[in-house]
């Protein structure tokens, strides 16, 4: 179906939007085509302006573990609305969902902000302020939004300087911060036998989901916090795709709960935030107790804590039982299995990975354990391999380097057209990929 109003939509966005939309992975560049604005969604299901309907595997980028539109969380919602939309004054909400928060995850005390960009540089800020050092260390192929000296790439060798990512970032912004591989025990030892007394922080995704997903290899993080810990700085655990989304207790819940390390800082988004706005960013007491006003690190925002993100937030925690996550793992599990079945079917090299109920599809051979690894994928194939399953009522991440999300409302019939778009997409790939390859 040609979507035409889509391409109406997208033109008109395109002369007073840059790149027609507030996102840039929303442009479909990686893929081509033009992208599907969405009228409305239900439960795992989106509608476009043409009347298309599609199985969701995007979720709003993880947020909506429930599915779209759940009858509770948009009862709690409406009933929110009735009293307001935002004071600029605390309410009861803010403190319900900062205390389930903290009784979910090792953290003690919690701050809300609107977005995982404000979290991460808030924990920056937080932890350069606590220790009274500059030094910032981060992994290639990690993401922790567009913060100026986060946004940042990894040049040869094991250690390197970094070195602005994007126009707009000075050299300057980026001089304190270091990037190593991801899942690099050796590099990590190196950089910090140099400059441990300069290092304020090391940052990670918890487990990174924004070069596809890559796992953390068994014990990584816990040598991760063990080595911060040796040398004063603070490990600080992004969660902001994986918390609440992977497990109940996030990634920590998978791997640091059995291990007995916890982070000293943690941020949190998407899925917190019910489908709004939201994020947050908690820890020790001992360094939540540097923030203002109670201490000296400056930090605020007129919309933190919004009463009506974070009655959705509270709802959708409330709702994320133990049954909601086997269904994801279930849900998952299947729809992993037929593309694998599908692609090696097709003879298209391929890899899937995942970190609890979180997974993509690396179309290159495995296991991809850093970015080095996640860039050799056949980006053509994805291409083609995504236009072939939207053309089949399935929308998946307009790109190769992203995850994939189910949620709780994903049944049989969305499950079933998954598998059933799943074997002509895989071919469409093996033909791109002949065509690029000969």
């Amino acid at each position: 179906m040609t979507p035409d109003r889509s391409e109406a939509l997208f033109a008109r966005a395109c002369a007073v939007t840059p790149g027609g939309v507030n996102s840039p992975v929303r442009a479909f560049h990686a893929v081509g085509g033009t992208p599907r604005f969405i009228r409305s969604a239900s439960g795992a299901w989106l509608t476009d302006v043409d009347g298309q309907a599609y199985v969701d595997l995007v979720g709003s980028w993880g947020p909506m573990l429930l599915g779209h539109a759940h009858p509770e969380v948009m009862a709690a919602v409406g009933d929110a609305l009735t009293r307001g939309t935002s004071y600029g004054a605390p309410t009861e909400p803010e403190v319900e969902l900062a205390e389930e928060i903290v009784g979910r995850t090792p953290v003690e005390q919690v701050r809300f902000v609107s977005s995982g960009t404000e979290a991460t540089m808030s924990a920056i800020r937080l932890a350069r302020g606590f220790t009274g050092r500059d030094v910032v260390v981060k992994f290639a192929g990690c993401y922790h939004g567009h913060v100026d000296a986060l946004l940042a790439s990894a040049g040869s060798g094991l250690t390197t300087f970094a070195v602005p990512g994007t126009p707009g970032v000075p050299e300057s912004a980026t001089a304190l911060t270091r990037v190593l591989p991801y899942n690099d025990r050796e590099a990590v030892t190196a950089l910090f036998a140099e400059l441990g007394d300069r290092i304020a922080c090391l940052i990670t995704e918890a487990a990174a989901g924004n070069m596809g997903v890559v796992p953390p290899e068994p014990g990584f993080n816990q040598f991760l916090a063990e080595t911060c810990a040796a040398h004063g700085a603070l490990f600080v655990s992004d969660e902001v795709m994986t918390g609440f989304r992977v497990s109940r207790q996030g990634q920590w819940g998978l791997d640091g709960a059995q291990e007995g390390w916890t982070p000293d800082l943690m941020t949190f988004g998407k899925v917190m935030g019910g489908g709004f706005p939201a994020a947050a960013f908690g820890g020790r007491s001992d360094v939540m107790g540097r923030l203002s006003p109670d201490g000296p690190v400056y930090q605020a925002g007129t919309l933190s804590g919004n009463p009506i993100a974070t009655t959705a937030g509270l709802a959708t925690l409330r709702l994320a039982t133990d049954d909601v996550y086997a269904h994801l793992r279930a849900v998952g599990d299947t729809i992993k299995d037929g593309a694998a079945t599908a692609l090696a079917d097709a003879g298209v090299p391929h890899t899937v990975q995942s970190a609890g109920t979180m997974f993509s599809v690396f179309f290159a051979e495995g296991p991809v354990r850093d970015f080095t690894d996640a860039q050799r994928q056949d980006t053509a194939a994805f291409a083609a391999f995504f236009h072939a399953m939207l053309d089949r009522g399935v929308y998946l991440p307009p790109a190769a380097y992203e995850a994939w999300f189910v949620s709780a409302a994903h049944d049989d019939r969305a499950v079933q057209t998954v598998l059933d778009a799943l074997p002509a997409a895989a071919r469409a790939a093996a033909t791109a990929r002949e065509g690029t390859h000969g």
